[in-house]
């Protein structure tokens, strides 16, 4: 009986090629960006794509949302660059599907619900800091003062963080219930900013918490009228 032939080895897994999915970092130097048809090719839909020499290749990102990331950075990335691409969310809209012909002339189309991915795209610098920012919000010795004095950005935060935890002492009874909702909120804030999203604004601080708030305790029951 011959003998079974082992397995092949599989392929390693390359996670830094998959940043749409996984929400990672994607690390490279920024080669180009421009609009086009979505892959090249000319029945597509039009697109926007950045290309990237990464340690591991050349690699290029499509999204319609590329092109507000690179024009609306905050570091404001030019080609030549070493930058950070990450996709932070995805938003539900709604887009037209055409059909074309062999000459690519419309045919037909309709209205479908998509989902767009949200970008951040940054020089690597920016990622840097905000995990720095990150772990600095998840201190809780650290001095809020003397933070936000170093880092006024910070401060709106801080005042999500204050309005959560005046919201827990109110509504939350058991200690340990409570300290682990600020965890919760600390947590949730630390990597919305490690990721790069805007940091929250102080004008939606009481409706941020009141959306990640457990619900309220019920009171004791008593006979109500039917409604």
């Amino acid at each position: 009986m011959a003998d079974a032939k082992p397995p092949a080895p599989s392929a390693p897994r390359r996670r830094d090629l998959n940043p749409r999915r996984s929400g990672q970092l994607l690390i490279g130097r920024l080669k180009e960006h421009a609009a086009a048809n979505y892959q090249f090719r000319a029945k597509e839909d039009p697109s926007y794509y950045i290309k990237v020499l990464t340690s591991r290749g050349e690699r290029i990102l499509w999204g319609k949302d590329l092109q507000r990331a690179i024009q609306e950075g905050q570091t404001a990335p030019k080609v030549g660059d070493l930058i950070g691409a990450r996709r932070i969310r995805r938003e539900a809209v709604t887009v037209t599907h055409r059909q074309r012909d062999a000459e690519g002339r419309v045919t037909a189309q309709e209205e479908r619900v998509a989902h767009r991915t949200r970008w951040v795209v940054e020089k690597v610098t920016f990622f840097a800091e905000r995990a720095r920012l990150a772990r600095r919000l998840r201190d809780e010795q650290a001095d809020i003062k003397e933070t936000v004095k170093v880092h006024p950005e910070l401060k709106s935060t801080f005042l999500s963080v204050r309005a959560a935890e005046e919201f827990a002492a109110q509504r939350i009874r058991n200690p340990e219930d409570r300290a682990r909702f600020l965890e919760l909120i600390r947590g949730a804030m630390a990597t919305s900013i490690r990721k790069g999203e805007p940091l929250p604004s102080t004008s939606l601080k009481t409706r941020a918490v009141a959306a990640a708030a457990p619900p309220a305790a019920a009171p004791p029951k008593r006979e109500d009228p039917a409604r």
